[in-house]
Formats: structure tokens, C-alpha cells, sequence
């Protein structure tokens, strides 16, 4: 499996396209953060795009309204409460001295443009693995959960995905940042009411990546 660690590109991640092929330093944090912006262009509060020929569909803000290309905001990013740090401990063991290694955000960026009634999310997130005392050189597998939420008085999940990200630790690094941008979040456009209620949220899920690896029920005969 292709591996993902400083802007190379992994099985589920587009990142590559975006650094041009440059890869960001290992452990220089400005240099990779002036990337990790250049994916979103100026800054993480993006506009929608207007889309040739959709400008006019639809008034601006009005109750009840499809959105106008030229008026749409994303939605709002924030980290899952709860799933803004993963720790991996080794097999069996659940002591400080067992941890593997420990992964948590540094930043998010999203980016959304509409067509044809559709509204499509670009969503990046970049982090860093840091290794404990069990840890060492090789691939840890990083579950990430991608979701958008109508929240309210009862949340409704409109879209959720999870994405395994390899991120590789070479020799004598003990920690190395991690970069995974997703391009498939795509749902209807929602009525301008609505929008301000929807949020994006990210968060490692290694409980929705076990239920994965789970085998399938066989159906009992009868």
C-alpha cells in the first residue's frame, strides 16, 4: 500500500496534486504549514466557486431558498469531541510503557464549490504521530473519520467516510507530521436555511476501523 507521510500520496489521499510533487520537510513545521495553506488557496474560510452558468440559480438567503452559487459559505469545521487524539498501545498491554505511538490534529482547511445542485466539500487535515515507548520505525495505520452533520435538536448525519491512512516512521524520527485531503464529500445543496446548521467534523474513529475488519455474518442455515 502506498504510504502517506509529509505530503506523499496515499491510497485515499490527493495530496500529492496539490504539493506539485515537493515533499514537505520531516520535521520543520513552518515550511510544511505554508503547504499544507497552498492546498486551499488563501485561507481556510473559502467561498464557494461560482460555477459558469449557475449564478443564477436560486435567490440569496431567502427562507426556504436553493442556494446561489455566489452566496454559499462552507459549512463550519471542528474536531469530534472526544476523537481529537488517538493512542495505540501494544497488543495485550494497556500501561503508559505500552503506548506505540499517539497521533492528534494541528490543523483543518475546507474548501466548497457548487454545480448542478451539488454541493462538493475539499476537506485536509494535518497532524502529527509521535512514537511512545513501544513505538519504532515502520507504517502505523491512522483511522480518520470524515463526517457533515445537520446539527439541531436531533443531529442528522448526512455524510460520513472512513479513510485508513498509512503514515511511515522512518529511523531515529521520533515524531512525524501527517497531511490526508478528501475531494468525494458531495451532497445536494440545502435550502440557505439550513446551511448554518450543517457542520463538518473530523476525528480519528478506531472503533468504526475495527468494526471494518470485522467478517461479514454467514446467514444460519435453516
Amino acid at each position: 500500500m502506498g504510504l502517506l507521510m509529509a505530503g506523499t500520496l496515499g491510497a485515499c489521499s490527493s495530496t500529492d496534486e496539490f504539493f506539485n510533487g515537493q515533499p514537505a520537510p520531516p520535521d520543520k513545521s513552518s515550511g510544511f504549514a505554508d503547504r499544507f495553506r497552498s492546498l486551499f488557496g488563501s485561507g481556510t474560510e473559502a467561498r464557494a466557486e461560482a460555477t459558469p452558468g449557475q449564478a443564477g440559480a436560486g435567490g440569496a438567503g431567502a427562507a426556504g431558498s436553493t442556494l446561489s452559487t455566489l452566496d454559499v459559505d462552507c459549512p463550519g469545521i471542528d474536531i469530534r469531541q472526544g476523537a481529537g487524539t488517538l493512542q495505540t498501545n501494544a497488543p495485550g498491554a494497556d500501561s503508559a510503557m505500552a503506548l506505540r505511538y499517539q497521533a492528534t490534529f494541528g490543523r483543518t482547511a475546507r474548501q466548497c464549490s457548487v454545480a448542478a445542485g451539488t454541493l462538493s466539500i475539499k476537506v485536509g487535515v494535518q497532524g502529527r504521530l509521535i512514537l511512545g515507548p513501544a513505538g519504532g520505525p515502520g507504517e502505523a495505520m491512522v483511522p480518520l473519520r470524515y463526517a457533515l452533520v445537520k446539527e439541531g435538536i436531533e443531529p442528522k448525519t448526512i455524510w460520513s467516510k472512513l479513510y485508513m491512512l498509512p503514515v511511515q516512521v522512518p529511523p531515529g524520527q521520533p515524531h512525524v507530521p501527517f497531511t490526508h485531503v478528501v475531494e468525494d464529500m458531495a451532497v445536494p445543496v440545502p435550502p440557505a436555511a439550513e446551511l448554518d446548521s450543517y457542520v463538518i467534523y473530523v476525528g480519528f474513529d478506531p472503533q468504526g476501523a475495527a468494526q471494518e475488519k470485522k467478517p461479514a455474518r454467514k446467514p444460519r442455515q435453516g
